[in-house]
């Protein structure tokens, strides 16, 4: 529970023998964390592969934030960050006033807000999940032409995020998830049960 660095991590895996890494798609330091962690403390590590999306057609399609800004620079209208508060930075190329950004009600986010340059008055601090009535209700509001998220899957509101966005005719930009090595549910499941059988 709570933010751990790698050094952290390492005496809470000390006494463990099996550590199943099942953190976001795109947490990618926090599992690079874990995974030497688990291999300093001496423990298997297994990783948990959250299913991707098959992305709907219509969906632009960025290999990064980066590249979804330079996409958003050739384009007109104001754009919703979902993206989470780590992710903002580098869209502030984009201008201040076509940017507002959806992030967790904490004070970290809203410290990585005014980094980005995104005012006050755009930034819309709430703690999800989000239905799609409440994401419509939001495009409208803030006259939204691009919604900027992540493959987060089902568990991250993907779909009810496409929904308003088809619903208002609004350009969804998804973020495609880093490449990484992992396992199926199904398969760390079937690990796990083994596990508990050789340990009686």
């Amino acid at each position: 529970s709570g933010r751990l660095e790698q050094a952290d991590m390492i005496p809470v895996l000390q006494d463990k023998t099996l550590c199943i890494d099942a953190t976001h798609p795109y947490a990618t330091q926090v599992t690079q964390n874990i995974r030497e962690a688990a291999a300093q403390a001496g423990v298997v590590y297994k990783r948990l592969l959250r299913p991707a999306s098959q992305l709907p057609q219509g969906c632009l399609v960025a290999a990064n934030a980066q590249e979804a800004v330079r996409m958003l620079q050739s384009m007109e209208g104001n754009v919703l960050l979902t993206t989470g508060a780590k992710e903002l930075l580098p869209f502030a190329l984009l201008g201040k006033e076509r940017l507002y950004a959806r992030v967790l009600p904490l004070e970290s986010s809203l410290h990585a807000c005014a980094q980005a340059g995104i005012q006050p008055a755009h930034i819309i601090a709430m703690q999800g999940p989000f239905g799609a009535e409440l994401n419509k209700a939001l495009l409208h509001q803030y006259s939204i032409r691009y919604l900027v998220t992540k493959d987060g899957g089902s568990p991250g509101g993907f779909w009810e995020k496409w929904e308003a966005s088809q619903a208002c005719d609004v350009q969804m930009v998804v973020i495609r998830r880093p490449e990484e090595d992992g396992e199926s549910y199904q398969d760390v499941l079937d690990f796990c049960k083994e596990w508990m059988a050789g340990c009686r």
